[in-house]
C-alpha cells in the first residue's frame, strides 16, 4: 500500500500542464512526463476570428501574421493516459490570453550632434523596422536624416510572425541652448487658409509652454489640439486665414525655429493667395456672370476645405456664354483668367447684395462670402443685364437682360462742352430720386431736385429721366437722359455692378 500511495503521488506531482508566454511565439505549453499528450490547440482573436497555429516542441506559432497588440485567446486540451484518467479525468484543459508583443521606441524626439544622424531605440529586441520605405533589423535603428531637423515616420514588427504596427513619427532636432520647435509648413513657407501648423518641440510642452499656446497674429478661427507630450497642431475653422496675407506663430518664449536656425518669438507663414480664374468660376457658377463655367472633371466637393484648396489650385474647365444672343459689345469685354470690367461688376454686384463696401475689389470678406455661397449651393436668379448706348445721332440706349433686348430707347448724351466718356463702366450708385447739381459749361451752376431713376456709371454721369422736349441728340451736361417711362423701365434693370457702355 504504501508502495501504491508513493506511485499515485509521483503521478500527481508529474502530471502538470502549464500555458504561458513565450520569447518567440506566441505561446509555450509545457506538459510534465506524466501529463498525457496534446489533444487540440485553438486561437481566437476579437471577434472570436480563428487563428490557426503551428506546435512545434510546445511552442505555438500563428500560420498567418497578427497585428501588434492583437488581443488573441489560446486554449488547449491535454488527453490523460488510460492509468490515470480514472483518478485525475480523461481530459484537461488551459486557457490563456495572450497580446501580440508591441515595440515602443525609447524616444521620439532625438537631438543630433552636427554630422550625426538620429538612432531610435526600441524597448524590447525588433525583428524588423520599416523607415523610409526601406525594412532594417535590431533592436537600435539609424535614420537617414539628411537635414538639421526633421521627423519620419516608422512602423515596427517584433515578432517574425507580426505584421508591421502603426507608425509612429520620430522627430530629430539640432542641439540648442534653448528648446528647438520643428514647423511644418517651416518657416516662410507659403502655405493654404486651411492647412494645419505642427509645432513639435523638443522639449515637453510642460516645459516650453508652461500651459500656455502659441498665439495666431492676425487671429485665425480654429483650435489648438495636443497631439502627443511634444507636438501641438492648429487646425484652422470656417475659411481659415486671409488668402495672400502674412500669418505670424508667436511663442510664449523663444525657441530656437528648426530651418531659421535662430532664436525666435514667432514663425513666419506665407498664405497662397486665391487665383483670379477661380473667383471667375465661383462668380459664373453663382449666377453673377454673363458666362457659365463647367470642370473639365468632377466638379469641387461642396466643403469649406475643398473651396478653399481650389480657390489656391483652381481646377480645369471652360467659360461659355451662358445666352446665345449676347451682344458683341459684351462679349469684347471678357477675358478669362484676367481683370475686366465684366468680372468688376460681378464683385460690386456681389458686394452690394451681401452688405459688403462696394469697391469692385475681391478682399478678404468678398472671398469669405463667396466660398459660403459655394459651399450652400446659392445661385442668384436675378439675371444678367447690360445697357449700352450709341452717341451716333440718333442716339439710342438698348437694355439687354438674359438674352433679351428689353427696351430701345432714344437718349439724350453730353453736349460737346459736356461729352459722355466713353467707354464701359458699372453702375455703382442706384436711387429712384435724387438731387443733381454741378456746373454748366458756361460757369454757371445748376441744382435739380427730383430727378428720377438715378443710376450713376461713371463719376457724376448717370443714367436718369429728365424732362426734354426731344431725345435722340447731344443736350445733357454727360449723362444719359431718357423720357420719364424709359427710364422707369430701365431702372429696375440696372441694379449697382450692371455695365452701362457708351460708344460712337
Amino acid at each position: 500500500m504504501l508502495a501504491a500511495a508513493v506511485w499515485a503521488a509521483a503521478v500527481l506531482g508529474f502530471s502538470g500542464v502549464t500555458l504561458g508566454g513565450d520569447a518567440s511565439a506566441l505561446a509555450r505549453v509545457k506538459l510534465q512526463p506524466f501529463a498525457g499528450s496534446l489533444a487540440s490547440v485553438r486561437a481566437r482573436g476579437p471577434g472570436g476570428r480563428p487563428v490557426p497555429l503551428v506546435v512545434s516542441h510546445g511552442r505555438l506559432t500563428p500560420r498567418t501574421p497578427l497585428a501588434p497588440g492583437e488581443r488573441i485567446a489560446v486554449s488547449v486540451v491535454v488527453r490523460r493516459p488510460g492509468w490515470s484518467s480514472w483518478a485525475l479525468g480523461a481530459e484537461r484543459r488551459e486557457t490563456l490570453t495572450v497580446e501580440t508583443p508591441v515595440a515602443t521606441a525609447v524616444d521620439r524626439w532625438v537631438t543630433v550632434p552636427r554630422g550625426g544622424h538620429a538612432q531610435v531605440r526600441f524597448d524590447m529586441p525588433v525583428e524588423r523596422t520599416s523607415v523610409a520605405g526601406a525594412l532594417v533589423a535590431g533592436s537600435t535603428v539609424t535614420l537617414p536624416t539628411r537635414s538639421v531637423a526633421g521627423s519620419l515616420r516608422l512602423a515596427t514588427a517584433a515578432r517574425p510572425w507580426e505584421t508591421l504596427g502603426a507608425p509612429v513619427r520620430v522627430t530629430w532636432f539640432p542641439p540648442a541652448d534653448r528648446p528647438v520647435v520643428l514647423s511644418s509648413p517651416g518657416p516662410d513657407a507659403r502655405t493654404s487658409p486651411l492647412a494645419p501648423i505642427r509645432l513639435t518641440f523638443s522639449e515637453p510642452l510642460s516645459h516650453v509652454l508652461d500651459g500656455k499656446k502659441p498665439a495666431l497674429v492676425p487671429s485665425v478661427p480654429g483650435r489648438w489640439l495636443q497631439v502627443d507630450s511634444h507636438t501641438l497642431v492648429f487646425r484652422p475653422s470656417g475659411s481659415g486665414a486671409p488668402f495672400d496675407s502674412s500669418l505670424t506663430v508667436r511663442f510664449p518664449t523663444p525657441v530656437v525655429v528648426a530651418g531659421a536656425n535662430r532664436a525666435a518669438a514667432g514663425l513666419h507663414l506665407a498664405i497662397a493667395p486665391a487665383s483670379f480664374v477661380r473667383l471667375q468660376q465661383l462668380l459664373a457658377q453663382e449666377g453673377y456672370l454673363p458666362v457659365d463655367w463647367v470642370p473639365a472633371g468632377r466638379d469641387v466637393r461642396t466643403t469649406m476645405r475643398s473651396e478653399v484648396a481650389a480657390a489656391v489650385a483652381p481646377p480645369a474647365g471652360r467659360f461659355f456664354w451662358r445666352y446665345p444672343s449676347t451682344p458683341h459689345e459684351l462679349q469684347v469685354l471678357w477675358k478669362a483668367g484676367r481683370p475686366n470690367e465684366i468680372t468688376r461688376g460681378a464683385v460690386m454686384m456681389f458686394q452690394d447684395e451681401h452688405g459688403l463696401v462696394v469697391d469692385g475689389i475681391a478682399g478678404p470678406k468678398v472671398w469669405r462670402a463667396v466660398l459660403a455661397d459655394a459651399v450652400a449651393g446659392k445661385h442668384r436668379v436675378s439675371g444678367y443685364s447690360y445697357v449700352f448706348v450709341h452717341r451716333n445721332v440718333p442716339q439710342l440706349l438698348t437694355l439687354w437682360h438674359n438674352g433679351h433686348v428689353v427696351l430701345t430707347s432714344p437718349g439724350n448724351t453730353g453736349v460737346p462742352a459736356a461729352p459722355t466718356a466713353l467707354g464701359t463702366w458699372p453702375v455703382f450708385e442706384h436711387i429712384p430720386v435724387g438731387r443733381m447739381s454741378g456746373t454748366n459749361p458756361d460757369g454757371t451752376h445748376y441744382n435739380d431736385p427730383g430727378i428720377r431713376w438715378i443710376s450713376y456709371f461713371h463719376g457724376g454721369e448717370a443714367l436718369h429721366a429728365f424732362n426734354r422736349a426731344s431725345f435722340g441728340t447731344p443736350q445733357s451736361l454727360g449723362c444719359v437722359e431718357l423720357p420719364l417711362d424709359a427710364a422707369a423701365k430701365v431702372w429696375p434693370y440696372t441694379p449697382i455692378g450692371t455695365l452701362v457702355t457708351i460708344e460712337n
